[in-house]
């Protein structure tokens, strides 16, 4: 996956941003591509705008967003929400709110 992307820092947390436009991850290997941009980057985490993932990712049956088939979509996310390690957000306002720290 070729990425147009930024490192950001909100909150002392290094974040790979990638641009809206631009190819959907397409496989494993564009997904290891991404990541090992994250890791030369020293990145935390990696931020991904919808606009940027196929309507595959969407459809729970095709695995690809998890194993979940006969669980809705509003489950997974909200089960993913309560993680550390795959959030679904508004927008880089909510991400940068999450990553608040917190006192």
């Amino acid at each position: 996956m070729t990425t147009t992307a930024t490192l950001v820092t909100p909150h002392t947390t290094r974040v790979l941003r990638c641009a809206p436009e631009g190819p959907a991850p397409a496989g494993e290997s564009a997904a290891l591509d991404l990541l090992g941009d994250a890791m030369g980057r020293d990145a935390e985490l990696v931020a991904i705008p919808v606009e940027r993932i196929g309507e595959e990712f969407f459809r729970l049956r095709s695995g690809v967003a998890g194993a979940a088939a006969g669980s809705a979509l509003r489950d997974f996310v909200y089960e993913a929400n309560r993680g550390r390690r795959l959030w679904f957000v508004a927008d880089d306002g909510e991400l940068e709110q999450r990553l608040r720290p917190t006192e």
